[in-house]
Order: structure tokens, then sequence, then C-alpha cells
């Protein structure tokens, strides 16, 4: 007899606001208690072979009807589909209805320029809420060495290349940081049972009906329904790897914005604190943005001039992207 198999759609919907990479969120139906759920989740639903013509127009139908939100630039980030290894499950509440249903999760990014949401179930959350560790705009998180590292260094005691993986992606001891590994990180958290999801994840493999988490710590980070968090991380590491090879920042930016919106916007992705001199120096090279010959006078301060993204001008060789390495400080 074959295995059921459940194909669940998810969209990591980004945009910036106030200087912050925010996502969209809902409070999907709890399949244990018919209600809404504790815990936030990503627009998600489960793709219908008859009904639906493709993947893509299936998860805009199912983001419209969750949130209101009409999507716009849209890309397949991954499909997580583990067996056997200890990951994140992903949870359409096909268990409840056939016990022994395969479920395969394919994520999706999507970017929009206005952060707007009108039903109170639906939400923009700064991803800051879900990888604390992952910002480094104000220097180096303290969580990382208050409270990650002193749990990690236990956890790794108990196997080989344990530590190592765990320097390696939390830059401890000297190791250097690498702001796109945003999903090892979170799967690393998953292994260690330092992400509130893997407790509860771990009931339901061994047939139990864990609740959601009623509680986590902060340091931690926000846990979410499902296995929503592992591909928001997915969406977020993606986003930053993009950054630096293509202009997909500009996906997010009004159609007019300051030099000084665009590094925060850089900023806000990548979660590095960057030289404001250096950034206006590549963004000079690059021909991205051309100046309107207006300037922003509202906020009291010197005058700043506006610019727009020039499209025509994102095919050239010289600079499709934000190169970050050179651009931090300190």
């Amino acid at each position: 007899m074959s295995t059921p198999l459940v194909i669940g759609l998810s969209a990591v919907v980004a945009a910036l606001s106030g200087g912050e990479l925010l996502a969209l969120t809902v409070r999907p139906e709890d399949v244990r208690t018919h209600r809404a759920s504790a815990l936030p989740g990503l627009p998600f639903g489960p793709f219908d072979p008859v009904g639906h013509r493709t993947f893509e127009l299936a998860l805009r139908a199912f983001v419209t009807e969750q949130t209101g939100f009409e999507l716009g630039y849209v890309e397949q980030l991954y499909t997580f589909g583990d067996k056997g290894r200890d990951a994140p499950l992903p949870d359409l509440g096909a268990s409840e209805a056939d016990p022994g249903a395969r479920v395969i999760s394919v994520g999706y990014l999507a970017l929009t320029p206005e952060a707007d949401a009108e039903d109170p179930a639906v939400a923009w959350s700064p991803w800051t809420r879900f990888f604390p560790w992952e910002d480094w705009r104000g220097g180096r998180p303290a969580v990382i060495d208050e409270a990650l590292k002193p749990r990690l260094e236990a956890w790794a005691l108990a196997g080989t290349g344990r530590g190592a993986r765990a320097r390696s992606l939390f830059a401890l001891d000297g190791a250097p940081w690498n702001e796109e590994r945003v999903l090892d990180r979170y799967e690393l958290l998953y292994e260690a049972g330092l992400a509130a999801e893997a407790e509860r994840d771990r009931g339901r493999a061994r047939g139990l009906d864990s609740p959601e988490p009623s509680g986590f710590h902060p340091a931690f980070g926000q846990p979410m329904v499902s296995d929503h968090r592992r591909i928001l991380a997915t969406g977020l590491g993606r986003l930053r790897g993009k950054l630096k090879y293509r202009p997909i920042v500009f996906e997010l930016m009004p159609e007019s914005f300051t030099l000084y919106d665009l590094q925060r916007a850089v900023e806000a992705i990548s979660g590095v604190r960057l030289h404001k001199q250096n950034f206006r120096r590549m963004v000079e090279r690059t021909g991205l943005v051309e100046g309107l010959g207006r300037f922003r006078t509202e906020t009291g301060g010197r005058p700043a001039e506006l610019f727009r993204y020039r499209r025509e001008g994102a095919g050239s060789p010289s600079g499709i992207g934000f190169s970050l390495p050179g651009l931090r400080e300190g």
C-alpha cells in the first residue's frame, strides 16, 4: 500500500518598514484544538492537484485568502521532504485525516514595498523576533555569548564534530560570521534542542499529541507553527545571498528613496552595519540608481536627494548587486 502524499505550500512575504525587515504572519487554526494557534505561522495551505493548476497560483490564492494581500514578486525557495533525520516537521493537519500521510513542504519567497495589513489576525513581524542572533547591526549580539554559547558548548560535549559546527556557524572563539547561513544556524539550534519546536516535533514523531510550545526563551527566538521558522530562515538566507549578485533590494523599495533609505534597507536584510561613504561609492559604481533632482526636506535636517532604481541598468556587468564584505565597520 502506497503512502499518502500531501504537498504544503508556504510563503515568506517580506517587506521593509522603519528600517526593519518584516515577515507577513498569520494565526492559523490549530488542528488539535480547532482554535487560532497561539503561535504565528506563514500563509500556507495544501496543494490540490485537481483544483490548482500550478504551485505558484495556488500559493497566491492562499495568501490572498488568508491575508487579503496580493503578491507581486515571487520565487520558489526550497522543498523540504526530510525523513529519518532530526529536522523540523511540516504539519498541515494531514496526520489528523491520515496518520500515515507524508507531508512535503514547498516554500516561496515574495517581496513587496508596502507592509499593509487590515485583518487583526494578520501581522508584519520583524525577523529579529524569530532569529535574534542574526542582527549584527549594533555589533555582535549579546545573546550569542550569553545564552547560546554555553548551551551549545554543553551540547557539543556529547557528539564528535558538534563543537566545530557550532563555532563555524555562530562565530565562536574568533571564527568569522557568515550572514548567509541562517538556515544552518536554525537547524543546529533545533538539533541541539534549543529551538522550542524541537520538543513538540519529537513528541509528535513518537505518536504523542504534543501541544504547541506555550513558552520560549527570547534568546532562542519566537517559535512558529509546523516547519515555518525553518522556511522563514531559508527565505532570509536566500535574500541575503541574492543581495550580493542581484538588485533584489529594489523590490522592497518605494518608487523614490534617499541613499540613506537604501543603506538602511541593505543593512536590515544583511543584518550588518555598513560604512556610509563606502556604501555610497559602491552604489554610484553600480549605476543602479539615478538622482531625481528632488530633495526630501520634511526631516528637518539637511535636505537629502531622492533617487530611483534604474531597471535599465540592472544588466550592467559592473554592478548587479551589493558587495557587502568590504563595507563592514569595525
